[in-house]
C-alpha cells in the first residue's frame, strides 16, 4: 500500500521500534528505543493508502515518578496497548516489561523472571503483544552466546540454531509455555495479535551495505504451542529500511492490514517510514 516517510526536527525523534494503530487505521502511537513516545494521525486517499501524517513531538516515558527513565534503563522496544488503554512496554538493556495506566503516566514494574537477565543486553525483549484476554507475549531477539554480527553473514543468529523462548504473562505470573520456531536467518523484532486472533511476528535480517530484509509470519496460539505457521510477507533485501514495529488491523473492506515502522537508529543514512501492506486471501 506504500511507504510514507516521517521526519521531525526534534532531538528525541527517531529510532521508532514499536507502533500501535487504532481500529479505524487513522490514529497511532509510536515508541522509540530512546525511551520516548509520540502520538499521530493519518489521512488516507480513496484507495486507503496513507496520504499525510501529523505527529506530536516525542515525550519521554516516565519512571515511577515524574522523572524520566534513566539512560541505562530506557531502551524501550516493544509496545502493546490493551482494550482499556493500559499500555505495556518491553525493554532491552535491563530486560523487563513496564505497565502504564496511561502512556504519559507513571511506570509500574511487572515481575521479571530471572531468565530475563540472561538475554543479551542489545537483543532482549524486542517484541511484545497482547491478546484479547489481556495476556502478554514477549520473546528475545537473540539468545545468550549470540552476536548480531552473525546477521552480516546471513547465518542464524544463535550458533546452536535454537528456537526463541516465548514468555507469557497471565494472571500476574510469567510462564514459558512454548518456543517461536527459528526459520532461516531472520530474527524477531515485533509482534501483534490481529483481529483474526492470530499472532503476527515481524522478523528482520541484515545484510550489511545491502540493507535489511523483512518477513512476517503468523501463528495460531495454543496453550502449549504455536501452530499453523504461515509466511505472510517476505521482502527483498533493501526494499525497506529497518522495520521493527508492527500493528495488525482490519480495514473497511475487511482485509487485514500490516502497518510497520522503521528504526533509523538515529542515523542520517537511514530513514524513518511507515510501511503498509494489505493481506489478500
Amino acid at each position: 500500500m506504500g511507504a510514507f516517510p516521517l521526519a521531525m526536527s526534534d532531538r528525541l525523534f527517531g529510532g521508532l521500534s514499536g507502533i500501535e494503530i487504532s481500529g479505524d487505521g487513522l490514529g497511532f502511537v509510536a515508541l522509540s528505543d530512546g525511551g520516548a513516545f509520540l502520538v499521530g494521525r493519518v489521512t488516507r486517499d480513496a484507495a486507503g493508502a496513507i496520504a499525510s501524517v501529523s505527529m506530536t513531538r516525542p515525550v519521554l516515558l516516565k519512571s515511577r515518578t515524574d522523572a524520566p527513565l534513566l539512560p541505562e534503563r530506557n531502551d524501550s522496544e516493544g509496545l502493546a496497548i490493551g482494550a482499556d488503554g493500559t499500555t505495556f512496554i518491553s525493554f532491552e538493556g535491563a530486560a523487563r516489561v513496564l505497565r502504564y495506566d496511561r502512556i504519559d503516566g507513571f511506570a509500574q514494574n511487572l515481575p521479571s523472571p530471572r531468565e530475563f537477565s540472561a538475554f543479551p543486553q542489545n537483543a532482549a525483549l524486542e517484541a511484545l503483544a497482547i491478546d484479547s484476554n489481556g495476556d502478554l507475549y514477549t520473546f528475545p531477539e537473540e539468545l545468550k552466546g549470540s552476536k548480531k554480527i552473525r546477521l552480516l553473514t546471513g547465518q542464524p543468529g544463535n550458533p546452536n540454531g535454537k528456537n526463541f523462548p516465548v514468555w507469557r504473562f497471565s494472571k500476574g505470573k510469567w510462564s514459558q509455555p512454548f518456543n517461536l520456531p527459528r526459520n532461516g536467518s531472520y530474527l524477531p523484532v515485533g509482534a501483534d495479535f490481529g483481529p483474526d486472533g492470530r499472532l503476527y511476528v515481524l522478523e528482520r535480517q541484515f545484510r550489511g551495505i545491502a540493507g535489511f530484509g523483512s518477513r512476517v509470519r503468523s501463528f495460531v496460539v495454543g496453550a502449549k504451542r504455536l501452530s499453523d505457521e504461515k509466511t505472510i510477507l517476505q521482502t527483498p533485501i533493501g526494499l525497506h529500511d529497518n522495520l521493527e514495529g508492527i500493528a495488525v488491523w482490519r480495514d473497511a473492506s475487511g482485509d487485514i492490514r500490516l502497518t510497520m515502522v522503521s528504526d533509523d537508529n538515529f542515523l542520517a543514512i537511514q530513514r524513518t517510514e511507515i510501511v503498509e501492506y494489505r493481506v489478500v486471501d
